[in-house]
């Protein structure tokens, strides 16, 4: 099972994305776990993802963020992804960022 991570400044905008992922993973049945935290909580929620997305608002920190995660990829939600609530599409960007 695939763990995504989504991070941003609260943890809470992103739970209504992480919903529709989650829909988004169930229509595919795809088997993972995607919950949203704030980014003050990366290591110790996100240091065994196999993806961690980050928010628009937060995208600045992605360097860091990386390099807290050692092995993990990183990368910052689409503006326009985020702002649709695109599940389907989040969930797509996550795929493609995991190595396997």
């Amino acid at each position: 099972m695939k763990k995504i991570v989504l991070l941003c400044a609260s943890g809470m905008s992103t739970s209504m994305l992480v919903k529709k992922m989650q829909e988004a993973a169930k229509a595919e049945n795809y088997d993972c776990e995607i919950a949203a935290y704030s980014a003050a909580e990366t290591v110790e929620k996100a240091s065994d993802a196999d993806v961690v997305l980050l928010g628009p608002q937060i995208r600045f920190s992605k360097d860091k963020i990386a390099k807290e995660l050692p092995g993990v990829p990183v990368d910052a939600i689409e503006m326009r992804m985020y702002g649709r609530m695109d599940g389907k599409g989040a969930l797509a960007f996550a795929k493609s960022l995991m190595k396997d």
